[in-house]
């Protein structure tokens, strides 16, 4: 019994996920020595690199920390709420005109 996938099974397998890692970006620190974390160094210009499915290929150059975050993650756009709608006088807040009657208003008609 053979445990093995077919070939073509594995190599569609290894496309997609190929395909899918496909422009992730990545920050490397331009200065001398091993990578670390993205902490050090704040002060240091940035690579910011695209992944094109083969190799690292560097896109832009960003001058510090913070202008390598504002590249990799923007901020979300800001959801405006709509306005609330400009009540008639007298009308409070309510569940609707279908609400049921509380006792005190039963007793006030």
């Amino acid at each position: 019994m053979h445990d093995e996938e077919p070939l073509e099974d594995w190599a569609r397998k290894r496309e997609e996920r190929r395909n899918a890692s496909k422009g992730k970006l990545r920050a490397v620190p331009l200065m001398g020595g091993p990578h670390r974390g993205a902490h050090v160094a704040p002060d240091v210009p940035r690579a910011i690199q695209e992944w094109t499915g083969t190799e690292w290929e560097t896109v832009a150059v960003a001058e510090d920390l913070a202008a390598t975050k504002a590249l990799l993650f923007p901020p979300a756009p800001v959801e405006e709420k709509p306005t609330e709608w400009d009540r008639p006088p007298g009308l409070g807040k309510g569940r609707g005109r279908h609400r049921k009657p509380t006792p005190a208003e039963e007793q006030g008609q």
